[in-house]
């Protein structure tokens, strides 16, 4: 099983980045990337066979927005409240669309970054299929036509 999915992602790996040459890897065999146009979404395709539009904010820049001696009194869980009021009007825009069309809608949080995560699965089997909904995703979120 193992082995069918990652030839399976190889497959949908080369021809993804065949019809996209914008995406990326940020290491071998890991997610493909790109941006979604230049309000700061990333569209990512990763090899346990789900695309995930996410919308972030790195942690240094929310300690940064927050008022000055603030941020340091403030636990994980109150700063990770105060990351999702900047990253709401960005995403409240596109979160029922999304919502309709299959994705899932979570939040990642880690010490670097802060993202609103909508997933969705994929069959790897099917490339033409996963193309269509990264053409989608751009023109949606993108807003490339």
């Amino acid at each position: 099983m193992i082995e069918r999915q990652t030839s399976a992602w190889s497959r949908l790996r080369i021809a993804l980045t065949e019809a996209f040459p914008q995406m990326s890897e940020l290491e071998s065999g890991g997610p493909l990337l790109m941006e979604l146009g230049t309000d700061g979404w990333l569209l990512e395709v990763r090899p346990e066979g789900t695309v995930v539009c996410q919308y972030g904010i790195a942690m240094e820049d929310v300690m940064a927005l927050m008022s000055e001696g603030t941020a340091e009194d403030l636990g994980t869980d109150e700063v990770a409240k105060q990351v999702k009021y900047y990253l709401q009007p960005a995403v409240s825009r596109f979160r029922p669309l999304l919502l309709q069309s299959g994705f899932v809608e979570t939040t990642e949080m880690t010490d670097e970054f802060v993202a609103v995560v909508f997933t969705h699965v994929i069959d790897m089997d099917d490339p033409a299929r996963v193309q269509d909904l990264l053409r989608w995703c751009q023109r949606q979120i993108g807003g490339m036509r």
